[in-house]
């Protein structure tokens, strides 16, 4: 186990976030573990006493994200509920939980760009042909299609429901990387969430006047 993931929980985040924000935004080969340190808040020595190069701190950070996501989103997601807007307003709690410690974690599939070390990719290769690159088609698996009106193009619907969902998860983003304090008010998210899904149904369910 690479050391880095040895450390106590604040450092080593401190590590992973600054790590995950700068590959995730700059690509592995315009990344710099300079700013990576620098926002750690520890010396470039330092940070490579915990990992031996720049290769290894992004495979690190890679496993260790993709790891959590499988264990704290895709695995807690119940994909029973047959409700579109009840399944995603699970996926956005499940979001939210992790986002607040983890505030660039929603841009892991970023990490699977190619690059132009051949080592990089390869190892990456091996990595994503496993996992999920996207949550779309899972989240749209297998919903009651009756609920829709009968005029509309459902396949479309689901897009454009898609598209909202992008956009909401994106302001709430914002919020939470904008925050100092890196903390959302729950209870005033969910309430702005249920309001956007109480007039999204209006828009594409069967009126239950009709």
């Amino acid at each position: 186990m690479p050391k880095l993931l040895d450390l106590d929980s604040q450092r080593r985040n401190a590590i992973l976030n600054a790590a995950l924000k700068e590959f995730s935004s700059q690509g592995y080969d315009n990344a710099s573990t300079n700013v990576i340190a620098k926002e750690s808040g520890i010396s470039k020595a330092l940070m490579f006493h915990y990992v031996s190069s720049k290769q290894e701190l992004f495979l690190v950070v890679y496993d260790f994200f993709s790891d959590l996501l499988k264990k704290e989103y895709f695995e807690l997601m119940n994909y029973d509920a047959k409700d579109i807007f009840t399944r995603l307003r699970q996926s956005y709690l499940l979001q939210m939980k992790l986002s607040e410690k983890y505030p660039w974690i929603l841009d892991f599939n970023k990490l699977s760009r190619t690059t132009h070390s051949n080592e990089v990719n390869e190892e990456l290769e091996k990595r994503t042909h496993k996992e999920h690159s996207s949550c779309y088609p899972e989240l749209f698996d297998g919903i009651d299609e009756t609920k829709f009106r009968k005029e509309l193009d459902i396949e479309k619907c689901k897009q454009f429901i898609f598209w909202s969902n992008v956009g909401f998860t994106n302001e709430i983003l914002d919020d939470i990387r904008n925050s100092e304090s890196q903390s959302l008010n729950y209870e005033l998210v969910i309430e702005k969430l249920d309001g956007y899904f109480d007039e999204l149904r209006k828009v594409f369910y069967i009126s239950r006047n009709e």
